[in-house]
């Protein structure tokens, strides 16, 4: 049985079949996943965060020094763009119809789910279609893991601050792997292999706290707030990272989701801005179902962006490559 081969023909597949099989598990046989503490000890959301990390020790160690800088600026261009084009659409939508929103999609579901991006997601694809440095670049995108850039764009300015020592533990990881991949050539040899093994391993975790009915439940609201996540912050983010990255743009897809951690950022925003609170329920059902959704469409946009415009893995397309000679005449 060719199963490995048949997963990784879906877009995505490494990350997307055990994160459904994770979510179906828990949507309609949760209690499989509490036989032996399995749930808790082993195949749950919380036991994804250690694989994650392990996977960034990984990363980190195929990293050299010297591409550094510019993992920071692809990642950096991807976030401020993303952030910007959240912000900018919810403020939009804001003072069109208020803060309830269109459709019953508030202004605060908006801003919570397309500021912020599924990084677990993002290094799968890009480990798929990029090189580590772009992979790394998600260490720089973890600034919009959480409430905070959504805190900032509904203008909480004294909530403002991102805590160091928070900052610095959702990069110690890659560090560390960077670190001693340096140090020694055969660190990196062996680290190597975790790259794709582990993705599956947290995939599953992630999924195992999803629940499929949330899509059903958030209804017709829940699926177009995934599609507003995907191509409002995907398209800008697309140009940002063709035309100031240099990069064909596989990247800006790959981020192009809502990240499963937004699904709480409602709760934390009404915590900083209480007069949001008559808000939080709805919100977080339909950042649920946006998550799922861009969960699923996210590996797809990607998977034909990589083969439209290329990528590291598959080689630059003829429509590329004329891409890049007219930047090259219009440069000079």
């Amino acid at each position: 049985m060719n199963i490995l081969d048949n997963v990784k023909r879906v877009p995505g597949g490494l990350m997307v079949i055990p994160l459904l099989i994770g979510s179906l598990l828990n949507t309609f046989l949760p209690q499989v996943l509490e036989l032996g503490g399995l749930h808790s000890a082993y195949f749950s959301k919380a036991a994804a965060t250690p694989a994650i990390a392990f996977f960034l020790v990984c990363v980190g160690a195929q990293i050299d020094f010297k591409n550094a800088p510019a993992a920071i600026k692809r990642g950096g261009v991807l976030l401020i763009t993303k952030f910007i084009a959240g912000a900018l659409f919810g403020y939009i939508v804001g003072r069109v119809t208020g803060p309830a929103g269109f459709m019953g999609i508030s202004t605060l579901a908006i801003i919570s789910s397309v500021t912020n991006s599924n990084g677990g997601l993002f290094m799968a694809l890009a480990s798929e279609y990029g090189d580590s440095t772009d992979i790394a670049s998600q260490a720089v995108m973890n600034i919009n893991d959480g409430p905070f850039l959504t805190l900032v764009a509904l203008g909480a300015t004294g909530m403002a601050n991102i805590p160091f020592m928070s900052l610095f533990a959702a990069i110690s990881p890659i560090l560390f792997g960077c670190l001693l991949g340096n140090l020694d050539p055969k660190i990196k040899t062996f680290l190597t292999p975790g790259v794709s093994l582990l993705i599956p391993f947290f995939a599953f975790g992630l999924g195992a706290g999803i629940k499929l009915t949330n899509v059903v439940s958030a209804g017709a609201s829940g699926v177009l707030l995934g599609l507003l996540v995907v191509f409002v912050s995907g398209i800008p983010m697309f140009f940002a990272d063709r035309y100031i990255n240099r990069r064909p743009g596989y990247a800006a897809a790959a981020a192009s989701s809502a990240a499963g951690n937004s699904v709480a950022t409602p709760a934390a925003v009404a915590l900083a801005v209480p007069a949001m609170a008559p808000l939080v329920e709805v919100a977080t059902t339909q950042i649920a179902a946006a998550v799922i959704v861009t969960t699923l469409l996210t590996p797809v946009i990607t998977t034909f962006v990589a083969k439209r415009f290329g990528s590291v893995k598959t080689g630059m397309s003829d429509f590329e490559e004329r891409f890049m000679k007219k930047t090259k005449v219009s440069e000079a």
